[in-house]
């Protein structure tokens, strides 16, 4: 016999919110069709009883990260329809400032970080949360929620086994509304059930009928109570139906209408209602009056957002929501100068991090008694409880995409990704989450992640283990770009990133670990966006960065042999770039040489050379064109001879900078002789 204590308790209070979540959504489809409103979205009508269920079960703490398919899920945990209509009209009333859409309403008051329009990824950032609560010490949970069509993505299965390795507080909640955009669950799920594959990850699941409001509360309560426990994860199968197309422009022509017709008689909302009149809680004249109030409610709530749509955040405001502000956070200072490698500099800073910050920990494969593949890590496990150093299986996406999360709500993760080639498979994570989590939520979720990966040729690794892809991630606002080349700067911008409220990605040269050079006695974090002149010059400004910038030091010394004096700038970090101290350097030397051992086309010497011809002032100083020299455009070989001849050598630095000294006087000297020409 079925137990009623929930429709009793909590019956009325359920339908109600459930039908908030229709209207709304049924208002947000009229004011898209009446040309009101600007993009798209995508409704979760039919699908109420899911996120009420759920709402209803979870507890003061606890999380959501819902799909870019949220409304519901934002309204069952208590967000103001006022401000997700604003958030859709773009205004800055809207719960994100008008910055995320309807794809990511971030409400923090209600437990709700927002949605993830990538589909799946949003389960690794729920993760994230569940080991920040969990390291935390607290006892709250993370509901996970992903569609049948997501159930296919590699990271939820990277996400699922980390989760119960880690023995994580979040349940994941499949919605199964029968379509994945337009595939059918059968065309594209191969078990008999998406609840069955837990068991390959030693995950409790259960399937239930997601249209019954009564039967989600109760499956969620259960699973939340075992991740209270410390049991770890659960996965939940929740079998409900679409009512609407996929998003907005969607005439749902690969469904039947006898379909649709079925499934609208298991309407949850109009069940609900029901069995609460069959139970004698509720009756008609009450439905009346809840329609109706609840319809005034939502019409008034886009009536105002509409009125207040003029409302939008300044371009300037906006702007300043691209990196997230300093933690005002006090580090410690480094007490004596002493001399190391480049590689031990950076487990320095790591080590005296780890002491300073309790949130700060490691993540990566192989980094613990190991040491990681470079031995950057090498005693840490030693020296450092080992829950501050979790080893990860090979899953790149995921584990990333777990340490975003768990930056998003408290912690400072250091991610060691083990080639800087694959950060290409964590670049989900990292571009689309990490980067704009600041931005998107209106200012509300910063992301203080730090992503160090060894890059560059030179050690016969071959082609998909030494490239250079600083390229890749110059372009994601929101992200800062570290490539350090002396040993201090390893020490240095590796704590100051740790520091950064902010995702930095770290770029070490793999030739650079065995480098030494000394620590000097001073501050321990610093600014990051300083460039550094390593040697001064008068002639011609070599412009560079990590394991170049020593190529084009002893390129300087033969050039100084010639008695050309070659100035040596180090950007140090490559975004935010220190375009004055590059524009002052040129305007000195009347010219600038721009060298990376990345390919040459679409570099980042790019940026550079746009940096210098693009200011009038420093134009105008220049005596020679802005010259590049850069990596071949080619994958790196493995012969060593080739892999050495792909990048800039000291030769080339050297003919090509005495080729644009020369140039300047072969230029002059036409000038003064031959007038004409």
């Amino acid at each position: 016999m079925k137990d009623n204590t929930f429709m009793i308790q909590q019956g009325t209070h359920a339908l109600t919110v459930m039908v908030r979540s229709r209207l709304f959504e049924e208002k947000l489809d009229n004011l898209f069709a009446e040309g009101h409103l600007h993009g798209t979205t995508h409704l979760s009508s039919g699908q109420e009883a899911v996120q009420v269920g759920v709402a209803l079960a979870l507890s003061d703490g606890d999380w959501i990260v819902p799909t870019h398919r949220c409304h519901g899920h934002t309204i069952a945990r208590g967000a103001s329809p006022y401000a997700m209509f604003s958030e859709m009209f773009g205004s800055v009333h809207g719960l994100s400032k008008g910055l995320g859409g309807s794809m990511h309403m971030t409400d923090l008051a209600h437990g709700n970080p927002g949605g993830s329009a990538v589909v799946g990824s949003g389960v690794a950032l729920a993760t994230g949360a569940a080991l920040a609560m969990k390291r935390l010490g607290q006892k709250n949970v993370t509901v996970a929620f992903f569609g049948d069509g997501a159930s296919s993505r590699g990271v939820i299965h990277e996400t699922m086994n980390l989760a119960s390795l880690w023995k994580l507080p979040v349940i994941f909640l499949c919605e199964n509304n029968q379509y994945g955009m337009s595939a059918p669950v059968a065309s594209a799920v191969s078990a008999p059930s998406i609840a069955s594959r837990g068991a390959a990850y030693g995950i409790p699941s259960c399937t239930i009928d997601g249209n019954d409001v009564s039967d989600v509360f109760h499956a969620v309560r259960d699973a939340a109570s075992r991740a209270r426990s410390g049991e770890g994860p659960v996965l939940i199968e929740a079998v409900t139906y679409r009512i609407a197309g996929h998003s907005r422009n969607d005439r749902r022509r690969y469904r039947s209408r006898e379909e649709e017709a079925l499934w609208a008689e298991q309407d949850p909302i109009l069940r609900l209602r029901d069995e609460l009149i069959a139970l004698e809680r509720f009756d008609m004249d009450e439905w009346t009056v809840l329609m109706d109030r609840e319809r005034k409610m939502v019409d008034d709530a886009a009536e105002k957002a509409e009125a207040d749509a003029h409302d939008v955040l300044p371009v300037e405001e906006a702007q300043a929501m691209v990196f997230a502000p300093p933690s005002g956070k006090k580090w410690p200072d480094i007490e004596l100068s002493h001399v190391t490698t480049y590689r031990e500099a950076l487990r320095e800073a790591l080590s005296r991090c780890m002491k300073a910050c309790p949130e700060m920990f490691l993540m990566g494969e192989d980094i613990g008694l190991y040491g990681g593949c470079f031995k950057v890590t090498n005693g840490l496990w030693d020296s450092h409880d080992h829950d501050r150093i979790l080893e990860t299986p090979v899953s790149e996406e995921g584990f990333t995409g777990v340490a975003a999360g768990a930056a998003m709500f408290g912690l400072r993760p250091v991610v060691e990704i083990m080639y800087g080639d694959f950060m290409t498979l964590a670049s989900d994570p990292v571009i689309n989450h990490a980067a704009k989590s600041y931005f998107m939520s209106g200012g509300q979720l910063p992301c203080p992640l730090v992503i160090r990966t060894p890059v560059g040729s030179g050690s016969g690794h071959g082609a998909q283990h030494t490239q250079s892809l600083e390229a890749m991630f110059v372009n994601i606002p929101g992200l800062k770009v570290v490539a350090p080349a002396t040993v201090k700067d390893a020490c240095v911008l590796l704590s100051s990133s740790i520091a950064d409220n902010g995702p930095v990605v770290f770029l070490e040269h793999r030739m650079l670990y065995d480098m030494e050079g000394e620590v000097s006695q001073g501050r321990m974090v610093e600014p990051l966006g300083k460039a550094a002149v390593r040697r001064p010059g008068s002639d011609i400004t070599l412009v560079s960065y990590s394991r170049a910038v020593h190529t084009c030091l002893e390129a300087a010394t033969r050039l100084a042999d010639e008695g050309i004096e070659a100035e040596v700038i180090d950007l140090r970090t490559l975004v935010p770039l220190d375009e004055d101290a590059i524009r002052a350097s040129v305007r000195r030397t009347r010219r600038a040489l721009v060298v990376h051992d990345a390919p040459l086309h679409g570099g980042y010497g790019g940026e550079i050379v746009a940096c210098i011809a693009g200011d009038l002032d420093t134009f105008m100083h220049l005596a020679a064109p802005v010259e590049r020299l850069c990596g071949l455009d080619m994958p790196v070989p493995f012969s060593p001879g080739l892999e050495a001849a792909i990048i800039p050598s000291v030769e080339k630095i050297v003919e090509k900078a005495r080729s644009m000294v020369e140039w300047h006087l072969t230029k002059q000297h036409l000038a003064e002789h031959h007038p004409t020409r």
